[in-house]
């Protein structure tokens, strides 16, 4: 992964209309392997400056190095800030902080259920010594914690397959971080 900023050409003169909400714009950039929530409910979103010459920078945090959305990600902010007038998009990956799923907003855990994707737990803070597995994970479905995973990994590496033994249907977990 390239992890450099990339930049359109050198700016043309910033207009004089008001510059439009660059964090309200970048933030409303949808996930593109979930496109029912956006950047800003993932919690990749760290920064957004702009300044008076329609410059912005955008600053995000992949949730995990390889994810292969990132490129994606980059290209939909560049056009969706370019199209609200902005003359130079940078946007930066940073590897640091690293994300955990703990960054996801209630609004992108709902949003998640409500299409049938399992939201994962808080993870808190790391605790020495052993490591809770979960067993079951709330069916987004009917609300049973009689579930069982089916496989380890679902659409896509964040995600597992689970099957849940109430209603027998399966459904996405969003894996903990």
């Amino acid at each position: 992964m390239n992890l450099r900023p990339r930049t359109l050409p050198d700016p043309a003169p910033a207009p004089d209309a008001p510059a439009p909400d660059a964090r309200r714009i970048a933030g409303s950039v949808v996930d593109p392997e979930l496109p029912m929530v956006t950047i800003e409910d993932l919690g990749i979103l760290r920064d957004v400056t702009a300044d008076d010459q329609g410059r912005v920078h955008v600053t995000i945090t992949p949730t995990y190095s390889g994810c292969p959305a990132m490129e994606t990600i980059r290209a939909d902010l560049v056009e969706s800030l370019s199209c609200a007038g902005y003359q130079r998009v940078d946007v930066e990956f940073v590897l640091s902080p690293a994300w955990t799923t703990d960054d996801l907003t209630d609004a992108g855990r709902a949003k998640l259920a409500e299409h049938g994707i399992a939201p994962p737990g808080p993870v808190g803070a790391r605790p020495s010594g052993p490591v809770a597995l979960a067993l079951s994970v709330r069916c987004p479905q009917c609300g049973s914690n009689d579930t069982r995973e089916s496989s380890r990994f679902g659409s896509t590496a964040c995600k597992s397959l689970w099957v849940c033994r109430s209603c027998r249907e399966p459904f996405d977990h969003f894996k903990a971080l």
